[in-house]
């Protein structure tokens, strides 16, 4: 596997970016990963990196982006936060991993049996984790499907919250940065959001999230 030169990330589109992230899960999935000379790629990418897809994914530890994707050195941005959850920073990160550095795809994957889903399903508060917390709490608010038992321990209702985060983030990264937005408008960029199976290793991206251009 070839190491991304700014040339190569040019002629990267969008959909394209899709379907590169889309292959690397099945090799991952199927456990066929590229054999790559990572000592190579950390000498290619010594003066310049031109990575085609910005990640925004969980803390968990069982959820490395390049992992899952099968991505190597200079691939991808990867943003990772508990609970997949966005802010100024993040947002900013996002607007130079496109605008500045390139990329042609934002990706948000959530992932299942995700304790900062859990926590806000309990309305856990402990320290600076009540702040971040908070940001998950209107998917939980937005999941009317489950009547009793809404916490933590009724699975279903934390995979709907979850599915609910990753989907208002999409939508929030939009309406929160008028520069990726008029990215995404243009067909520069694209966006979708997704979830990772801890168990299966298989991501499932929404259609629904997709967008790859015109508003």
């Amino acid at each position: 596997m070839k190491t991304l030169t700014k040339e190569m990330q040019a002629a990267i589109t969008p959909t394209m970016a899709l379907e590169l992230l889309k292959e690397g899960n099945k090799r991952f999935v199927n456990n066929l990963k590229v054999n790559r000379n990572l000592l190579q790629q950390v000498n290619e990418t010594s003066d310049g990196q031109h990575p085609f897809a910005v990640i925004l994914s969980c803390i968990d530890s069982r959820t490395s982006a390049e992992l899952v994707f099968d991505q190597g050195l200079g691939d991808i941005f990867s943003i990772r936060i508990a609970g997949n959850i966005i802010n100024e920073d993040i947002l900013g990160s996002m607007e130079f991993g496109c605008k500045v550095a390139g990329s042609k795809i934002i990706v948000v994957l959530g992932h299942s049996k995700c304790g900062a889903i859990k926590g806000a399903c309990d309305h856990v508060e402990m320290g600076n984790l009540t702040g971040l917390i908070t940001k998950i709490i209107p998917a939980v608010n937005d999941e009317t499907d489950t009547r009793e038992n809404r916490t933590s321990g009724n699975s279903v209702f934390v995979e709907n919250v979850a599915t609910i985060n990753v989907k208002r983030t999409v939508h929030a990264i939009m309406d929160r940065s008028p520069i990726l937005k008029d990215m995404i408008k243009k067909g520069e960029i694209g966006i979708v959001g997704g979830m990772y199976d801890v168990t299966t290793g298989e991501v499932v991206f929404y259609p629904e999230t997709m967008n790859f251009g015109s508003l």
